[in-house]
């Protein structure tokens, strides 16, 4: 009689835990296109705060130090030599089997 019981509870657990997973699944893939929405929207918000607070520093800067008819060079270009001028032509080839 013990084991009937114990094995009667058990099944009984068994099929709450699938129930419950099933469950969770479908009610994930009904709300997660919503969910994504959700926080893709927060995340380009913030994104949109940052840059844009960095933005308009910048253009104040800029506005404060140029005056009209100067020209500004925000960064110089670096310009290196790469191995690749002292290498020479190069030649495609195909591989005979």
């Amino acid at each position: 009689m013990v084991q009937e019981a114990s094995l009667m509870g058990l099944l009984r657990t068994l099929l709450i835990i699938l129930l419950i997973w099933y469950g969770l699944k479908i009610l994930g893939r009904i709300f997660a296109p919503y969910l994504m929405k959700f926080v893709a929207k927060k995340a380009e918000e913030r994104f949109g705060q940052q840059f844009g607070g960095f933005q308009n520093q910048s253009q104040q800067r800029k506005e404060q130090k140029q005056k009209e008819g100067e020209t500004v060079i925000d960064k110089m270009p670096n310009r290196q030599k790469s191995s690749n001028d002292k290498v020479g032509e190069y030649i495609d080839y195909e591989e005979i089997d």
